[in-house]
């Protein structure tokens, strides 16, 4: 492999101008594809084997045109302190309030309160429901607005009113700010890295590059493939991740070559030999892991998965095509300032070493960060070992407290309108009131259909934790009939989650003489039965990706010991990521200083999330980092020198593509939105352990105690295993001129200029 990518480099150095051409076309096409492309629908969230996922397809079956597409909002109403909203001017006020309401273009009708009889028995609180025609995504700000100056009807009136519901949901997200942050702060590191704007510069528009053509061809592809607005999410954030790291990688090495005295050409078919190398396994790695969301079985997210896999696949092809290409046309510009500078004084030759001075590692102007830190863990293997596995353990231990759930208007900041309604419906009308159960009920078999879901309706009201039932409506057929349940409990209360595993466990006595079977679903017994799923999910999810993953690096560092240090360092790291996370957002520690306005259930879907993205990004530092030991022992070197020698050339690369990995998922942190803000911490946090703890001291720490033994592989399976030379072994063979192979050595941005010999 290495040869051959080697060739592909000095080829795209050489064609640069039709490499940049033939790319320039590609993101042309596909943006003008984009632009005639339909618009993506808005998925509906769906996952096959569920309880309530079979209620739902129920109602959509028996209730044609009635499910509940269109958005909604509902305005609650307080009366001031002592007063009701049944007095004369409090329901003047809201009536004219809900007359205001139904005003709108886009509003298909309002419920009145006090027709709808929503309003508490204590008379402080009614609510109105205003359903729309559109969707949530589709509510323009005019409507929003509307409903706002609506509302500040009752409001001069002396009301306390507050607005919820899906029609609130703007859809803004995050806006492109933890983008724009991620963004600045990776220039700020890559030229702090590398001491060059044209260095700093190349990996970021690389990354856009990569990023723009792979979500303009996800747009085309949408309408196809049925992919809702926001499958492209996961695709740009790795794409945008992964664009950088493996430029970075492929630039760091090319100036490392270059400092050795090779010409520009030939510095870039080695950078994309051997670093290319890395970047093609490590690529592969982070597919396996998106891919792998295949397993958890939603259908979104496999989707997501798929996606941001090929956004991965455009940004290895770029940095093996586009990157040599534009290093051709400025070979010089991406070295440092201070080498440039030298470089016009004259011929720089380097001091020839001898053979003996050569071997000797960490010493000299051959020294870094890198070196000393290495020869740190070296010196005290054990201690470092302890500490690093100890830590990490410590951190994980709150992940087995671990509550999944899907967080909802109680998780949003206090200061939020609808954090008020939620708490005000809460206060009036009980916990339950927000999350209340659907009942299905398909009396299609039954003699007498009214009679069995009236049985069924009577046996679940009496159900311990049930503080009402509604009255069940039918559909036209009569066959089916639908009605809710209120708990005494809030969604995410665990008590919550026992009575509906109880409804349904009790679900033989419920159903018997009456005829008729039922479901339980609504957004409450979703989010519990999502979280079931994605429970059980996991640990098969990771038996998948680190089971291929570990089969992977088995063939890139032909070592039974390196792959398996590898997945158990990952998983350590993303335990004690899940732990933090718990710590934080669930337990409430520190929960100030990160913003959370309400501790509470993990988000069903964070950990698959988290596993799946810091999997690959792991992996791509593991491979990094130990790919340059193996090249450096394959060439001779003891185990302890390679270490060494691995951290020379690699440690700060790696750094600096964590600390832009930590940075762009950090900015996140400062958002309102309860999940986002989830997301970026898991995120950053797992980056920070895996690559600061993980890689960069436990990974040192086993290899040192392992000694020649690391890269230990049984005769019988290295004749099976097939050989794909990531080290560049062959490279040191590759019959070209002699002249090709170097030119006026020059002096690396790390170690000073030599006198001139």
């Amino acid at each position: 492999m290495a040869d051959h990518l080697y060739r592909l480099g000095r080829l795209a150095f050489r064609r640069r101008g039709y490499v940049a051409l033939m790319w320039l076309a590609v993101l042309a096409a596909v943006g003008l594809g984009a632009l005639q492309a339909p618009g993506a629908s808005d998925e509906e969230f769906s996952m096959p084997g569920i309880e309530s996922q079979k209620a739902y397809d129920l109602m959509q079956e028996r209730f044609p045109g009635a499910a509940a597409d269109g958005a909604t909002a509902r305005v609650v109403f307080v009366a001031p302190d002592g007063q009701k909203v049944t007095a004369a001017a409090s329901k003047a006020a809201i009536e004219r309030t809900v007359d205001a309401l139904g005003q709108g273009s886009q509003v298909a009708g309002v419920a009145d309160p006090y027709e709808a009889k929503a309003v508490s028995e204590d008379g402080s609180t009614a609510y109105a429901t205003v359903t729309y025609k559109v969707k949530s995504s589709e509510v323009t700000d005019a409507g929003r607005t509307a409903l706002e100056k609506a509302a500040d009807r009752a409001r001069d009136a002396g009301l306390t009113v507050e607005t919820g519901g899906s029609a609130m949901d703007s859809g803004g997200g995050p806006g492109g700010v933890a983008e724009i942050i991620g963004i600045s702060v990776a220039a700020v590191v890559l030229l702090a890295t590398f001491g060059s704007l044209a260095a700093a510069g190349l990996p970021l528009l690389t990354a856009i590059l990569g990023v723009g053509a792979s979500m303009f061809t996800i747009t085309i592809l949408a309408d196809a493939l049925g992919l809702s607005t926001s499958t492209g999410t996961l695709a740009m954030m790795l794409g945008l991740a992964v664009g950088i790291d493996y430029a970075l990688f492929v630039v760091s090495r090319y100036r490392e070559e270059r400092a050795e005295g090779h010409t520009p050409e030939e510095a870039v078919g080695l950078a994309v030999g051997t670093a290319g190398s890395a970047v093609v396994f490590a690529g592969l790695t982070v597919v396996i892991a998106l891919a792998g969301l295949a397993v958890v079985g939603i259908p979104m997210l496999t989707k997501m998965g798929l996606t941001a896999a090929g956004a991965v696949v455009v940004a290895v092809v770029i940095a093996l095509t586009v990157v040599p290409a534009l290093l051709g046309f400025w070979p010089n510009a991406v070295l440092s300032g201070a080498v440039r500078r030298q470089g016009r004084g004259g011929r720089l030759l380097r001091l020839v070493k001898s053979d003996k001075a050569g071997a000797r590692e960490g010493q000299g102007a051959s020294d870094n960060r890198g070196t000393r830190w290495a020869a740190f863990v070296l010196r005290r293997p054990i201690p470092v070992l302890l500490l690093g596995v100890l830590g990490l353990g410590v951190l994980a231990i709150p992940m087995t407290q671990l509550e999944l759930g899907m967080p909802g208007d109680e998780a949003k900041a206090a200061s939020t309108t609808e954090r008020r309604a939620y708490d005000a419906l809460a206060e009036g009308f009980g916990p339950g009131f927000n999350g209340p159960l659907t009942i299905v009920v398909d009396a299609e078999g039954a003699d007498d259909a009214k009679a069995a879901v009236n049985t069924i309706n009577q046996k679940i009201a009496d159900t311990k934790g049930v503080v009402s039932v509604a009255t069940p409506h039918f559909n036209d057929a009569g066959d089916t009939a639908v009605f809710s349940v209120t708990p005494s409990t809030s969604p995410t209360d665990e008590k919550t989650k026992t009575l509906v595993t109880t409804i349904r466990g009790e679900r033989s006595a419920i159903e018997s003489g009456a005829g008729a079977s039922f479901e339980v679903t609504g957004t409450t017994a979703l989010n519990i039965d999502i979280a079931g799923k994605v429970q059980a999910a996991l640990v098969p999810y990771l038996i998948t990706i680190v089971g291929l993953a570990v089969v992977l690096l088995l063939v890139v560092f032909r070592s039974v010991l390196v792959p398996l240090k590898a997945a158990l360092g990952f998983l350590l790291s993303v335990l004690a990521a899940l732990g933090a996370v718990v710590l934080v957002f669930q337990q409430g520690h520190g929960a100030g200083v990160f913003g959370v306005e309400q501790t509470g259930p993990i988000m069903s879907l964070m950990p698959i999330f988290l596993v799946g993205i810091v999997f690959g990004l792991a992996m791509d530092y593991e491979v990094f980092l130990v790919s340059r030991m193996r090249e450096a022992y394959v060439h001779g070197e003891s185990a302890k020198q390679a270490v060494v020698s691995g951290f020379r050339h690699s440690a700060r690369v790696v750094v600096a593509a964590a600390l832009i990995m930590i940075a762009v998922f950090a900015g996140f942190i400062g958002e309102s939105d309860s999940m986002i803000k989830m997301i970026g911490f898991g995120l950053a946090s797992a980056v920070l352990l895996d690559a600061f703890v993980v890689r960069m001291a436990i990974v040192p720490a086993v290899l040192a105690l392992l000694g020649d033994r690391a890269w230990w592989l049984p005769k019988w399976l290295d004749r099976l295993l097939p050989r794909v030379d990531i080290e560049g072994e062959a490279l040191t063979r590759h019959p070209v001129d002699a002249g090709d192979r170097r030119s006026d050595p020059g002096p690396t941005s790390d170690e000073p200029v030599e006198a001139h010999v």
